[in-house]
């Protein structure tokens, strides 16, 4: 199934999967693609709906190891609520909130706490969190949070009003962002200063940013603390990343310090950038960089240093959002002129587009972005059916 009646700009990756940058401009074909292989063929998958989950920036984000998924989904008011999902069935989270009527839930970890942006009572024009530019109508100051028992509390800023949860390890120590009380000099910037954050223990703790860089985004963060991201300069609001950031360079911090893990090439598509989206507890990080005339998705390692997976086969661009303790890799391949958009599974040096190992699938959905992925390698995403109207997906593979 190809998307071509899907408005390229009406879903969203998410911030740790973060970038499509679908932006109306040119591009040439990606030289790093790779053809599908036979060898080593992953397993078919069987396809659970978990239902519609409206228009962005709805949608599940992450995966635990014992099944539980994070995200929002829409309520039948209109509003957007943090959302959690286990064996299939759908649980609002956010019905309290922080006292605004919008929230999302961006990570969780195996014992169900759970962490992400929620809506205060406290008017800020700035929309920090894109709830408003999403077609969420709302003027108030977006926070970050930790949900866990049943109550959702707020983390605290660096001194703004903003920020928001990117993930939680199962230590219950949360990367994300910050705002300061400092107003961006940035031209174009309409929210004050942001950095990359940990929580820990109730505390904020500030992580560095490349050399140049005033504002940043941690992304995600795995059971030693090591956390992977971005940073860069603030501008205009992107829909496509959720974040007001020019994702200058991709970054892990280790030990608290910022390792600059390079790109492929100094030109990529406008507005896609450098971002690490996931660590995994070997240490090793995905994410996207530039590469010349595009974008692709990496796989890092202490070891090797940074290296592109490619495309599927033809395609223009990919993103990788997630992978697993055995560094099995899934996000998103763009076709040229944004043509198509397929969930893809690497492993092994091969990208499989998701679609074609799916061997059950009820709902017929067709899977656009593969999220998440845990240790049973199971993967949950975002796709779309027959009528055009976003879904969650779990792909579970057949021997499970």
């Amino acid at each position: 199934m190809k998307l071509h009646s899907l408005n390229v700009k009406s879903f969203r990756i998410p911030h740790f999967g973060l970038a499509l940058a679908l932006l109306a401009a040119s591009a040439s074909a990606q030289e790093q693609s790779v053809v599908q292989g036979l060898e080593s063929a992953p397993a078919g998958y069987t396809v659970v709906d978990l239902g519609v989950v409206g228009n962005p920036p709805g949608q599940p984000y992450l995966i635990t190891n014992n099944g539980l998924i994070s995200g929002g989904a829409p309520t039948p008011e209109g509003n957007l609520h943090a959302a959690l999902w286990f064996e299939g069935a759908k649980f609002d989270i956010g019905t309290t909130g922080l006292g605004g009527p919008n929230n999302i839930a961006y990570g969780v970890n195996q014992f169900g706490q759970t962490v992400g942006a929620a809506e205060t009572s406290v008017t800020d024009p700035e929309d920090f969190c894109g709830f408003n530019a999403y077609g969420f109508p709302s003027a108030s100051a977006c926070r970050p949070f930790l949900w866990q028992d049943g109550v959702m509390a707020m983390l605290p800023t660096l001194g703004g009003a903003n920020g928001f949860a990117n993930m939680i390890n199962d230590q219950g120590e949360v990367a994300g962002l910050a705002e300061t009380a400092v107003k961006d000099p940035a031209s174009g910037c309409p929210v004050h200063r942001f950095a990359p954050v940990v929580w820990a223990n109730g505390k904020i703790y500030q992580l560095p940013t490349a050399a140049g860089d005033s504002d940043g985004v941690a992304a995600s963060i795995n059971d030693k603390g090591e956390a992977a991201g971005a940073s860069g300069t603030c501008a205009p609001f992107n829909p496509n990343t959720g974040l007001y950031l020019t994702e200058n360079h991709a970054l892990v911090w280790i030990n608290g310090k910022a390792v600059d893990l390079g790109n492929l090439g100094p030109n990529g598509l406008p507005g896609a950038g450098n971002h690490a989206c996931a660590i995994n507890n070997r240490g090793e990080a995905v994410g996207h960089v530039t590469s010349n005339a595009s974008t692709v998705a990496f796989l890092w390692t202490r070891e090797k240093g940074l290296k592109g997976l490619g495309t599927l086969h033809g395609d223009l661009a990919s993103f990788a959002l997630g992978l697993n303790e055995e560094g099995q890799v899934v996000g998103q391949s763009i076709g040229p002129e944004f043509s198509t958009f397929r969930a893809f599974l690497w492993e092994k040096g091969t990208m499989t587009d998701l679609n074609t190992l799916v061997t059950a699938n009820p709902a017929k959905l067709y899977l656009l972005l593969g999220v998440s992925i845990n240790s049973r390698r199971e993967i949950t995403g975002l796709a779309v059916d027959g009528t055009g109207a976003f879904h969650g997906y779990l792909a579970i593979p057949k021997h499970n």
